[in-house]
């Protein structure tokens, strides 16, 4: 692995992120193998690779919604190896924005947004509802407020579900290829959502094949195949200078 390594920032205090030794299998099938990564707080990082190289695993597995064989995951000072009580510290304060919408079509977006902070952190729905009414400001749907998801497009769907994570107000966000379903013309609105959060200083993981938006927003962008972490390293660095031969070929084929 090249670049900034892991162990270059563990240890830190400002550590959002650290995975340490993390193997992930499904059966026989090794998904993650001894990834180690370390991720400071506001830090934006962007991850790439083949299909099927473990992009999405390893994203699901900082908040649990896959379990880890062996290795120790932290996230914002939660051990997650710790069990239960951690694991529910750490999806109250980390949002993700997967590839579908996930939207609960019987309920109006408001209604979506204001959903988990009533339930999850007993916020009254005056409160909740102001709440949501400023995330859906700052995606820039304001208006759709009162409409059901199958009234809107599918990148104002996106940038719901972008509002409903944010209502929580997390400390990370965590993207699995967002912008993957959408049509073409519907991608950049939902990335530029995304780019109005990385400049507020958010910390991103965010797993996609948009390599502008990486070349744009990334502190370090990660390239893996076959569960591993081949290579990491700023932009400049990774998308001009690229050491392993796979990341040479990967860059190849998308550009």
């Amino acid at each position: 692995m090249t670049g900034i390594a892991a162990a270059d920032i563990t240890g830190s205090s400002d550590l959002a992120v650290q995975m340490e030794g993390v193997n992930k299998w499904y059966g026989a099938f090794h998904a993650l193998k001894n990834i180690e990564l370390s991720v400071r707080r506001g830090e934006r990082i962007v991850i790439c690779g083949p299909s099927g190289s473990g992009k999405s695993t390893l994203i699901r597995c900082i908040n649990q919604l896959e379990t880890i064989r062996d290795g120790r995951i932290v996230v914002d000072g939660h051990d997650l190896t710790a069990g239960g009580k951690n694991v529910d510290l750490v999806r109250q304060e980390t949002g993700m924005v997967f590839q579908q919408f996930n939207l609960f079509p019987h309920m109006t977006v408001l209604e979506n947004c204001t959903l988990a902070p009533m339930k999850v952190r007993g916020i009254a729905r005056v409160e909740a509802e102001k709440t949501a009414r400023a995330f859906l400001e700052r995606v820039r749907i304001p208006e759709q407020a009162e409409k059901y998801p199958a009234q809107l497009s599918g990148g104002q769907q996106q940038r719901v579900a972008i509002a409903r994570a944010l209502c929580m107000n997390p400390k990370i966000m965590l993207f699995d290829e967002p912008t993957s379903a959408l049509d073409p013309e519907m991608v950049k609105e939902v990335l530029d959502t995304m780019i109005d959060l990385a400049k507020e200083g958010m910390t991103m993981l965010c797993v996609t094949h948009e390599m502008g938006f990486a070349r744009q927003v990334a502190d370090r962008v990660i390239f893996m195949d076959r569960g591993e972490i081949l290579e990491m390293d700023t932009p400049d660095a990774f998308f001009g200078n690229p050491k392993n031969e796979r990341l040479k070929t990967f860059l190849g084929q998308i550009s």
